[in-house]
């Protein structure tokens, strides 16, 4: 991957290792563990240069003199490992509340293990449903008691919808990726699904060259209007990981000067350009 920084030019290769992906040169002096998932078009192992979160990531890291190894892993299994300190940084995440419950350390809350970076851009989020169907929400979630709605297991969604799921307000069914939660909307297992409107369409789009029964499909399904909220995109630091209140300096640090000097959109730009999957920044 390239980036500028400072008036200077970088380029980084990336090698597969057997925990990842590695990305350094001479220049980095210390090395971080980090945390993802398929997260398309955002971020995926196979994408095309693995998405543009992913060429973020890793510029910024390397501006600060990070090598950087890259794991790819199901959701909950990246949060484990960022909140019990086995990876430096967990992302991209969605903003936690100071009262989100931890799933790996029950009784405790997700900041007490995680620290949040500055914001960088994301997507909306948005209750998804099958075409042509009526839905109770109008704007509002508490029309959804006893709703059957799919999630996917371990992620943040905003934080209201978070407290009355976890209050027990609607019937949750939990899927591993998002794929998986299209196909249960489509399956008539659940009435409604939320997630990245972007992601959802993206991954039942790349499924169709593969399973031809899926194309038709694709139409049957819909965003709810309006949307929940825009959700930017953070990196969580484990705050179990030795010198993590430096890591998260650096790369508050870094993102203030990717942002300032446009860098940040430039990679997106790039990145979109090569390889053609739209703008996922709007």
């Amino acid at each position: 991957m390239e980036y500028q920084y400072q008036n200077n030019n970088y380029e980084v290769q990336g090698i597969r290792t057997d925990r990842g992906y590695l990305f350094a040169d001479d220049s980095t002096d210390k090395t971080v563990i980090i945390s993802t998932l398929n997260w398309q078009p955002y971020i995926g192992e196979n994408l095309c240069k693995q998405g543009w979160v992913q060429q973020l990531t890793v510029a910024l890291l390397h501006s600060q003199g990070y090598a950087v190894h890259s794991q790819f892993r199901p959701w909950a299994r990246a949060v484990q490992e960022a909140e019990s300190g086995d990876s430096d940084i967990l992302y991209p995440e969605y903003f936690i509340e100071q009262r989100a419950p931890s799933d790996i350390y029950p009784g405790t809350a997700r900041l007490k293990h995680l620290a949040l970076s500055d914001p960088f851009p994301g997507g909306s989020i948005a209750l998804i449903k099958r075409k042509g169907e009526a839905d109770k929400f109008n704007g509002e979630l508490k029309n959804l008691k006893g709703e059957h709605i799919g999630v996917v297991r371990g992620y943040q969604n905003t934080p209201e919808f978070d407290e009355l799921m976890d209050q027990g307000y609607f019937k949750t069914m939990q899927a591993t990726h998002d794929l998986q939660l299209a196909r249960m909307l489509l399956a008539g297992r659940v009435e409604l699904i939320i997630g990245d409107p972007k992601v959802i369409f993206y991954n039942i789009s790349q499924a169709n060259s593969s399973s031809p029964e899926f194309t038709s499909d694709v139409s049957k399904l819909e965003v709810v209007e309006p949307a929940l909220q825009y959700n930017h995109l953070y990196y969580a630091i484990s705050r179990k990981r030795e010198n993590w209140q430096q890591l998260l300096s650096d790369i508050n640090t870094a993102l203030a000067h990717f942002t300032e000097n446009n860098e940040l959109q430039n990679i997106v730009d790039k990145t979109v350009r090569y390889c053609g999957y739209g703008n996922t920044t709007d």
